[in-house]
């Protein structure tokens, strides 16, 4: 996947808060030519982030259905600082469970620094990205493979889990309800979030606040069943007086003035 410069991506943050914005508006926003901005256009076009409309460009048509690497790049900012503050729970030695979904690769991405962990998945960038030098002890479960997902799903892969009793398990999360928890678009997806609450001694929740506006269809879990929720902002107050939401909120804002 190509990377995105700074522009493109504050492009991409900019049409997910206002929908359709016009190429001038966006040429004046950035104080460079019309043809530097339709060519940043291209390029997230060609990555699936956004869409072409007459004299400007406007979010994706279907958001749901974004391949992986096109979903990692929003909110990107806040996914990583996400990651790296689930991963500073997680002590050297641990063994950890990690799902599937894109803010989960971002905590992988922090525990490289870890060391002598057991980690178990079956998200294929994640095992991607621990093949980068470290002490650590990695399991791919098997599976059928999702392409556009960058994962493996199945029996198998419900199997492989199951095998585990874990310290931890990071899981993310398809969409958020204040009253019914955590969704997911997919029914086997959140059943693979269910395995892994059921195979871990801690649990984690990693979502960005983009998640609350999310109508996924499938439960996985009520609030109850997590321990820990890592994000960077929560919507209206009432939302953390529900029933069961976790106490433990680590509100990264609280870190980096978001």
């Amino acid at each position: 996947m190509m990377e995105l410069n700074d522009r493109q991506r504050q492009i991409v943050e900019m049409i997910r808060g206002s929908g359709l914005l016009s190429i001038n508006a966006l040429s004046s926003h950035f104080g460079v030519a019309t043809q530097t901005i339709r060519r940043d256009i291209n390029a997230l076009c060609e990555q699936g982030v956004a869409r072409r409309v007459h004299g400007g460009v406007a979010p994706p048509s279907n958001p749901v259905n974004l391949t992986f690497s096109a979903r990692r790049i929003l909110n990107e900012e806040a996914k990583r600082s996400i990651g790296q503050y689930a991963a500073a729970r997680i002590p050297d030695g641990s063994t950890v469970l990690l799902g599937i979904g894109t803010t989960v690769q971002y905590v992988a991405e922090a525990l490289l620094d870890k060391s002598n962990l057991t980690i178990v998945t079956n998200n294929l960038e994640v095992a991607r990205l621990l093949c980068s030098g470290t002490d650590h002890d990695v399991h791919l479960v098997g599976g059928q493979l999702r392409a556009e997902d960058r994962d493996v799903a199945g029996p198998a892969t419900l199997r492989g889990f199951s095998g585990f009793l874990a310290d931890f398990a990071l899981i993310g999360a398809g969409g958020l309800d204040a009253v019914h928890g955590v969704l997911d678009f997919k029914h086997f997806d959140a059943e693979i979030g269910r395995v892994l609450l059921d195979h871990a001694r801690h649990t984690i929740l990693v979502a960005d606040q983009s998640k609350w506006a999310k109508t996924a269809k499938c439960t996985v879990a009520g609030w109850g069943r997590f321990d820990s929720f890592v994000t960077d902002r929560l919507p209206e107050a009432e939302a953390t007086g529900s029933p069961g939401f976790p106490d433990d909120v680590e509100l990264i804002e609280a870190f980096n003035g978001v």
